[in-house]
């Protein structure tokens, strides 16, 4: 079922939105070479606790279930580098020059949920990798002004296509956007691509994240044996952006900002 959010709740959720927005723009100033994945997860984490929130993720078994053991996500970050575009599990790896980096983080304030992400680059890097995650950001704003209501989903994945096309880059389609709001994931699905529907109407009140992944190769994925870290089956760079909105009379709102 598709649930719409009164005006209260999308103030819950700009609350958690603004969290991730803070987190997010602590990464932008941390990474650098030479420090851990792990120490930037901890350092988010530490960021999340101190503003009153709870990470989305730690714990997160998958289908909106949490809990202890081996298939838990074990971090409070998703953090991704290179050819891994999403769920990457944060580690002892030192980042280099010349990596990209792609942090997805998720925030819990009483109870609503505000999930974003983006890909940073650590030092200098070919012009076609530049061109690769700034495209993939665009993607994602083009399919965000897409979101108006009287639109369909199919319209933020036909912008967000038309973005990528012209540039040949690969659309991850087994991961998509979703619905978000009390759970981390709900519908509608948001494919990043067009499906041959244009899905259901956008109508105030809906809450989306909407997270083109775009890359160098093919379209490509597959889990790695953790269970959780995906990467591209060519090797190639990947992108990835993400922002929570809400559909508003006047238009889309982001939610996951400062």
């Amino acid at each position: 079922m598709i649930s719409r959010k009164s005006p209260r709740e999308i103030g819950q959720m700009r609350r958690a939105g603004r969290v991730v927005a803070e987190v997010l723009a602590l990464m932008e100033s941390e990474i650098r070479p030479g420090i851990s994945t792990l120490e930037l997860d901890r350092i988010a984490e530490a960021h999340i606790k101190r503003a009153g929130a709870t990470p989305s993720f730690k714990g997160y078994l998958g289908g909106g279930r949490y809990g202890k053991g081996p298939r838990a996500f074990p971090a409070s970050t998703c953090i991704s580098i290179d050819a891994e575009v999403v769920h990457g599990i944060p580690d002892e790896r030192l980042l280099r020059e010349g990596q990209l980096v792609s942090v997805d983080v998720g925030a819990i304030v009483d109870g609503w949920h505000g999930d974003g992400a983006r890909t940073f680059i650590v030092g200098s890097v070919a012009p076609e990798v530049t061109e690769l995650v700034q495209a993939t950001r665009l993607g994602m704003m083009a399919g965000i002004a897409a979101a108006v209501p009287g639109a369909r989903i199919g319209d933020i994945s036909a912008a967000i296509e038309d973005v990528a096309k012209p540039h040949g880059y690969g659309i991850v389609r087994q991961f998509v956007g979703h619905g978000i709001g009390t759970d981390m994931h709900q519908d509608p699905q948001v494919p990043n691509y067009r499906t041959g529907s244009r899905g259901p109407e956008l109508l105030p009140g809906l809450c989306l994240a909407i997270e083109p992944m775009f890359t160098l190769g093919g379209p490509a994925v597959r889990v790695q044996p953790d269970g959780w870290t995906v990467v591209t089956a060519d090797g190639s760079l990947a992108a990835h952006f993400e922002h929570t909105i809400a559909v508003t009379a006047n238009g889309p709102e982001i939610l996951t900002r400062i």
